[in-house]
């Protein structure tokens, strides 16, 4: 892990928001935020709205629960960053690529699957598991699923793969429409030449 990646634990609430976008990490960076602001303001701008003591007080409280966030937020940053490389569970993704090539469609889905079980925003899992459903005639599931993760930020390097995915998608959806169309034409010409 990067510095960086450990610098967002000073203010408690502000990885799992950063780096997941967890709306649920959003009240306590809040209410750290407020808390910190007022306690600046009880200490160095209005003094006397408590005494001193209950002032310090106030300080070595929120000193402690500060640190008590910080390491907190320090033990848990790899789980956020990358789960899949700190999970004890083994990564399937490699098997569920096998699984992809060698067109075992229900397999290759269920591996895929159990991976976004433990990372949802992989974008290669994601990629694949659209392929799959692309592969499998669920042309709507995989457009939807292709237009969440052109969505995500994690996915950014992978404009070039998505784009591509995207453009074989409309490719599959126009063959059904124009073949459901052509369907439709000969069945009006039968019913034409039965009348």
């Amino acid at each position: 892990m990067e510095l960086r990646h450990y610098l967002t634990c000073i203010w408690p609430g502000l990885p799992e928001l950063w780096w997941r976008g967890r709306l649920s990490a959003l009240p306590p960076a809040i209410a750290f935020a407020m808390g910190l602001n007022l306690l600046l303001i009880m200490r160095f701008i209005y003094p006397e709205w408590l005494s001193g003591t209950l002032v310090r007080i106030a300080c070595w409280v929120a000193i402690a629960s500060w640190i008590f966030y910080v390491v907190r937020s320090v033990r848990d940053v790899p789980q956020i960053i990358a789960p899949r490389e700190v999970c004890e569970q083994p990564d399937r993704f490699q098997e569920a690529q096998w699984e992809y090539l060698q067109s075992n469609w229900v397999e290759a889905e269920k591996l895929l699957l159990g991976v976004l079980a433990i990372e949802p925003r992989d974008p290669p899992a994601l990629l694949l598991l659209s392929g799959v459903y692309r592969h499998t005639d669920r042309l709507p599931q995989a457009e939807i699923l292709i237009l969440e993760l052109s969505r995500l930020e994690v996915a950014d390097a992978w404009w070039l793969e998505i784009e591509a995915e995207q453009r074989r998608i409309a490719r599959d959806m126009e063959a059904i429409e124009m073949k459901e169309s052509s369907e439709g034409t000969d069945n009006h010409a039968a019913d034409l030449t039965a009348a």
